[in-house]
């Protein structure tokens, strides 16, 4: 909305300062951070009030019920919050002419209503909510209309960007919309895996937006992009604004969500956060650069494919509990070490990206 008052801009002089997207940012983190903080007590008071708590232990993992006690009756559902408020400070700061954002703004909204009806059905109903099967199909449905509407568009490329070579080229022509299904859906379930500690999640999410937005503001800049021999795409540095508005959230959610918790942001949280990441890296084409700062989503996403390959194949477990989290907490490991120290990995792979960005 604020980003239209620059038309006004040759009346008032001092409105030209919405068209800088480093500024939107900043206020769009602020933003987001401040909802949060004010709206948080709030939904939490209410989530109490009408008994939308966590039903901590679960009937097919006995053993890691002696770690669940504690965190039985905290309210859920907190990313109702988180998403609002995002949305909230995107419609407020971006450009909301630019395809990128409406883009991501779609699977953020309608992942977060997946995730919402998903929660309500665990809360409200004795079913572990939505079928695999059910969620799994509308989130491939919800990334083929975004994957079709990248593919359909005639500016942009169907080609990869390859990180750390120069001249190499993959075109995947129509199988990209499945390529983006990929991205996007395993992004978004990765981030539902990780999120089963206090904090854990959003402090990850934290670090992998604040990758992103560096990332998407470079992409956006033709001198930047130009420098660092990465793909110029016009308009994608309007991301960085939607990307600084997730890491206010984060921050502002992980003051009740740390540990230990006073709420959990549920899969109508989870859901749409890793939607919004993949699909942002997929905008910006940086889905294979990724894999490696998004390090920690991915390992607790492939420990939980090895697990069930593994037992289905060979009756045998890989891990004493899946994902990789629980396996370190029934290894004897402190909840709060591991999400330290998951953070601390988070943190590294970051660095490591950004660090290697030049490497052709």
């Amino acid at each position: 909305m604020f980003y239209f008052l620059t038309e006004l801009r040759d009346v008032y002089s001092y409105l030209n300062i919405f068209r800088y997207i480093t500024f939107r940012s900043g206020m769009a983190a602020v933003t987001t951070f401040l909802l949060c903080i004010i709206l948080g007590p709030l939904f939490i008071k209410s989530f109490r009030r009408k008994k939308m708590q966590e039903k901590a232990k679960r009937d097919d993992a006995p053993d890691l019920d002696k770690f669940q006690e504690s965190k039985e009756g905290t309210p859920t559902m907190g990313g109702i919050f988180i998403i609002g408020s995002i949305i909230i400070s995107v419609l407020l700061w971006a450009d909301l002419a630019n395809c990128y954002v409406l883009l991501t703004l779609f699977i953020c909204a309608s992942l977060a209503i997946l995730g919402g009806m998903d929660d309500y059905i665990k809360l409200t109903q004795k079913k572990r909510g939505l079928s695999a099967r059910i969620k799994f199909i509308w989130q491939i449905i919800l990334a083929g209309i975004v994957g079709s509407i990248i593919y359909l568009n005639p500016y942009v490329s169907t080609q990869l960007d390859i990180p750390f070579f120069k001249n190499v080229i993959v075109s995947l022509g129509p199988l990209y919309v499945v390529w983006i299904i990929c991205v996007v859906v395993g992004a978004s379930n990765a981030v539902n895996l990780t999120d089963g500690l206090d904090g854990l999640a959003i402090g990850c999410t934290l670090m992998v937006a604040l990758t992103l937005a560096v990332l998407s503001y470079v992409t956006g800049h033709a001198q930047f992009s130009n420098y660092l021999l990465v793909p110029y795409i016009s308009g994608a540095g309007e991301l960085t604004v939607i990307c600084a508005a997730i890491i206010g959230a984060s921050l502002g959610f992980l003051w009740f969500n740390c540990y230990p918790a006073t709420v959990f942001m549920g899969d109508v949280g989870s859901l749409p956060l890793g939607g919004m990441l993949g699909t942002i890296a997929i905008c910006i084409k940086k889905e294979l650069l990724l894999v490696i700062f998004g390090g920690v989503f991915v390992m607790e996403a492939v420990s939980v494919i090895l697990q069930v390959a593994s037992f289905k194949l060979t009756g045998k477990r890989i891990f004493k509990m899946s994902p990789f989290h629980h396996h370190l907490q029934l290894s004897g490991w402190r909840e709060s070490k591991i999400i330290v120290r998951f953070w601390i990995v988070a943190i590294i792979l970051a660095v490591i990206t950004l660090s290697t960005l030049k490497i052709r």
